[in-house]
C-alpha cells in the first residue's frame, strides 16, 4: 500500500508544473540532432545508404528500405510548408506549461535537402501569408537548450 503512494506522488502535477521525476535519452541520432540546433543553429538530418533518402530529425531505421543509417548530413534552415492550420483556441502546450498565445500556426515543414516533413510552430503574424507551398526559415531562440523548442518558429520569407 506504501508503495501506490509514492508512485501516486511522484506522478501527480499541479497547475502548470511540467516537470517529471525522471529522464529518457533521444539517442546517438537524436542527441546529434539537438546538439547542432542549441550549438551551432543547425539543422541535421540522416542519409539512408540504399534509398538516399534523408530524414530530419535524424533516426535509426530508413522506414522504407529498412536498413540501419548512420550517415549524419546537413540540411538547411529553409523549406517549403507542406500542410499548415493558423489554431484560434487556446490550450496549455504541454511542452512548457505554459498558455499559448492564439492566434497560433503549427506546420508541417520540408526542409531544402530532407525527404520527411517537420512538424512545428509557423510565425501566424500575416495568417495570409501562411499557405501550403510557401517557404520559410527557422527563427532561432536566443538562448537556446538543446530541445526541438530552440527553433523558435518557421517565419515565411
Amino acid at each position: 500500500m506504501e508503495r501506490k503512494k509514492e508512485v501516486s506522488e511522484l506522478i501527480s502535477i499541479s497547475s502548470g508544473d511540467a516537470s517529471q521525476p525522471f529522464n529518457w535519452s533521444v539517442g546517438k541520432y537524436g542527441s546529434k540532432f539537438l546538439h547542432e540546433l542549441r550549438d551551432h543553429k543547425k539543422i541535421v538530418g540522416i542519409k539512408c545508404p540504399k534509398c538516399k533518402r534523408v530524414f530530419v530529425p535524424p533516426r535509426k531505421v530508413c522506414n522504407r528500405c529498412y536498413v540501419a543509417m548512420e550517415e549524419i548530413v546537413p540540411v538547411s534552415d529553409e523549406g517549403v510548408l507542406c500542410g499548415c492550420s493558423i489554431i484560434q483556441f487556446g490550450f496549455v502546450d504541454p511542452s512548457t506549461g505554459i498558455q499559448r498565445p492564439v492566434p497560433y500556426g503549427y506546420a508541417l515543414i520540408k526542409f531544402d535537402g530532407a525527404d520527411n516533413c517537420l512538424t512545428h510552430f509557423v510565425d501566424s503574424t500575416d495568417p495570409e501569408k501562411v499557405k501550403v507551398g510557401n517557404r520559410v526559415k527557422a527563427v532561432f531562440e536566443e538562448k537556446r537548450t538543446g530541445s526541438i523548442l530552440d527553433i523558435k518558429y518557421f517565419k515565411v520569407i
